[in-house]
């Protein structure tokens, strides 16, 4: 199976490789690089370093070195490609079934330029006479141009200005071997740095439509990289020769410096512009999406009378341009150059080459490119944007690595809170309980760009340190959109957040914090707890804790997605009991396992647990329903002593409005497992086995410890509503 190059190279650039290799070693943020202790050799002094920005690694000591592809095939052992299907799956770039077109294009043969004709002379018409054109203008013969050399030399493909900690141009003299990835595979040899030959507009006064020299230009194949550079420098000449275009930015308040930072053009009128000015580049133009081709089978220009916003992949090469129309009358306002071999979408953050290059440490997701150079402007380095396309997965998971804070910051009005929210959708799953999401919506319907030049940087420094947090804004955005003085719209918000939160990682403590969060919020867990045990009293006060928890299950059978028993062990900090080595080593691996509803030995209990679990994703979402539901499916002594009690249960609660019953499950499931964590110790004190009493008792005393934080997290609850 033969990869293209550019796939492999975007894989590559788009490994999340602190994550690949943090998985083997604890990595530690050295400056600007990741430092660590080699997973390769052992050591006690950390000599192993990780390049972000390069994405590449490299151990001082024992020299090991590569990239995202080399490190699985070296220390995970993946053949080449299990490795590539690997990175597939995390960076979402597909990988093609058949080998398809890459960077390399045909570049259509030189034509040879008419000769004049040449009349004889007579007498009424002088030798000397030049041609006219239709308009009355001299025809000039020989225009200037420029000669594009050959690219017989290929710099390094990486060009960062990087701190010595430690001497990293050691990155640059270590040479990675390729050979045995894959035949095709030629790492950045294929790409070449354009940035040494002069523009014709630097070296010469004809105008810009006349730089190509059709006699130097060789006939090889050509190389979309190439002419990505190509086309940037020309755009950019552009906007030095349209005073109305340059006008634009410096109106927008954008200084000249900024202009050769993100490289800014301007594409001019015409139709053609682009073919009259790579006259051999037009299979290229077209694979770039930047020639298109009309209904009537003529080829225009994608982007014309349009400022120019370049688009640079994770090492600063262009492979893409974004176009915003002059006049605001415009539609599309904005226009990005389609997917291609080298560009895509969803895998690229407009500004996040040059915060890189800027050392950024906080990052803010912002709307628009004017929004990223603004803030770039302003000294807030960090800032990005996606290619009009919302914000993926991968992305967010980028940027939590680099920083474990991530700031979303969106317009006030209707589209930019959807985008947000769905931009919160997104992240859910890759929101472990280290990452933090903040939401930044500013106030007068200001994006950063305006409020910006309304309020200054500082301002908007402040507005970034106090973003509002994740379990804030799901509570403000639902807030505004169910009536919170009805049952029925509390009951819609937390059937919303329940589906929200079933999103985060498995074994995610944040999932049920953010749960009982909004329950505060609506009232209270603690009002709700305690009208819960009251209509548990009302109609029936003999039933056993097993028997109150069965009916309370029936009641919101959600409670159930995330295993309580495994929340509250997880949360009591059981999962990671530290035992002294020989306790340790003597230990069964049945008493260090996470208890189960088996563990209980209550037949009626698990018969109700297990039902539910099997028939969640199929339960009606009325309440009543779903009970009646699960209760068809139990055993028939089951269905028989829930039925009887179920009717009375459900109207007492009904009756005060009971929105959810998290707090009581919590409370129920406590006792049970403080009950079963007693009973286990007598029976152990009975027939005595030092090792398992020992752990059994640690076990208990978290328990305990836990136990007695939550009553003491509820009783200053108490006290501060009181004051």
């Amino acid at each position: 199976m033969s990869i293209p190059n550019h796939i492999l190279e975007q894989l590559n650039s788009q490994a999340d490789l602190i994550s690949i290799i943090g998985r083997h070693t604890t990595l530690k943020r050295a400056g600007s690089e990741y430092k660590g202790c080699c997973p390769f050799h052992g050591e006690k002094s950390p000599s192993f370093y990780v390049n972000p920005q390069k994405n590449i690694y490299h151990c001082f000591g024992c020299s090991v070195g590569g990239n995202a592809i080399s490190f699985l095939r070296d220390y995970e052992n993946l053949t080449f490609i299990e490795a590539v299907n690997e990175l597939s799956k995390q960076t979402g770039i597909e990988v093609p079934k058949e080998e398809q077109q890459n960077v390399s294009y045909q570049r259509a043969p030189i034509k040879p330029k008419a000769k004049p004709e040449t009349k004889p002379k007579t007498a009424i018409e002088p030798a000397a006479t030049q041609p006219q054109s239709t308009n009355n203008q001299p025809v000039a013969d020989n225009q200037s141009s420029i000669n594009v050399p050959a690219a017989d030399t290929q710099p390094p493909a990486y060009n960062d200005n990087y701190d010595n900690y430690p001497p990293l141009e050691a990155y640059d003299s270590v040479p990675y071997a390729m050979d045995d990835y894959d035949t095709s595979y030629q790492g950045d040899a294929n790409y070449q740095d354009n940035s040494s030959y002069p523009p014709a507009w630097l070296t010469g006064d004809a105008d810009t439509t006349a730089l190509y020299n059709d006699n130097s230009v060789s006939d090889k194949d050509g190389n979309l990289y190439e002419l990505l550079e190509q086309i940037q420098q020309f755009y950019q000449h552009n906007l030095t020769i349209h005073p109305h275009a340059k006008h634009y930015f410096l109106s927008r308040g954008i200084t000249e410096d900024i202009f050769e930072t993100f490289g800014l053009g301007y594409a001019p009128f015409g139709w053609q512009h682009l073919e009259h000015q790579f006259p051999q580049d037009i299979e290229g133009l077209k694979a770039l999406g930047l020639v298109r081709k009309s209904e009537s089978g003529r080829d225009y220009d994608l982007l014309r009378d349009r400022v120019i916003f370049p688009i640079r992949d994770n090492q600063g090469r262009t492979i893409g341009f974004g176009g915003r129309a002059l006049d605001d009358e415009v539609k599309p306002k904005y226009i990005n150059s389609s997917d291609s071999p080298v560009f895509h979408k969803q895998h690229v953050l407009y500004g996040y080459y040059e915060s890189r290059q800027q050392r950024a440490n906080d990052w803010l997701v912002v709307e628009g490119y004017m929004d990223v150079i603004a803030l770039y402007q302003a000294g807030i380095y960090g800032a990005v944007a996606s290619m009009g396309t919302a914000i993926n997965e991968s992305q967010i998971s980028r940027l939590l690595t680099l920083n474990p804070t991530l700031t979303l910051s969106f317009d006030g009005d209707s589209a930019g809170q959807k985008a947000a929210w769905r931009t919160l959708e997104v992240a859910l799953p890759v929101l472990g309980d280290d990452k933090e999401l903040r939401f930044l919506t500013l106030p007068n319907n200001h994006d950063p760009d305006t409020f910006i030049k309304s309020q200054g940087a500082d301002a908007m420094r402040e507005q970034i340190a106090t973003a509002m947090p994740l379990s804030q804004y799901i509570f403000a955005y639902l807030s505004e959109r169910y009536d919170l003085t009805l049952a029925e719209g509390k009951a819609k918000l937390m059937s919303q957040v329940r589906a929200l939160t079933t999103a985060l990682p498995k074994g995610s403590s944040f999932r049920y914090l953010l749960n009982n969060d909004i329950y505060q919020k609506l009232g209270g867990k603690r009002s709700q707890n305690k009208d819960a045990k009251d209509a548990l009293l009302d109609f029936d006060g003999d039933m056993t804790i097993s028997q109150q928890l069965q009916l309370c299950f029936l009641f919101q059978p959600r409670a159930l997605s995330d295993d309580p028993i495994e929340a509250i062990w997880q949360q009591a900090g059981i999962n990671d009991l530290q035992l002294p080595a020989h306790i340790k080593q003597k230990a069964s691996a049945d008493i260090l396992r996470p208890l189960a509803w088996e563990d209980l030995q209550d037949n009626a209990l698990l018969d109700i647990v297990s039902t539910i679990k099997r028939c969640l994703n199929y339960l009606p979402k009325d309440a009543n329903a779903a009970a009646h539901f699960i209760l068809s499916n139990v055993k028939p002594s089951t269905q028989e002593t829930l039925s009887r009690d179920w009717s009375g249960f459900y109207k007492a609660l009904t009756t005060r409005n009971i929105l959810s019953l998290d707090g009581l499950v919590e409370e129920l499931v406590s006792q049970l497992i403080e009950r079963h964590m007693k009973k286990k110790i007598q029976d152990l004190v009975k027939n005595p086995d030092n090792i398992k009493l020992a752990i059994v008792r640690k076990q208990s005393q978290l328990l305990n410890d836990w136990l007695r934080a939550q009553q003491a997290e509820q009783s200053a609850q108490m006290a501060t509503v009181k004051s």
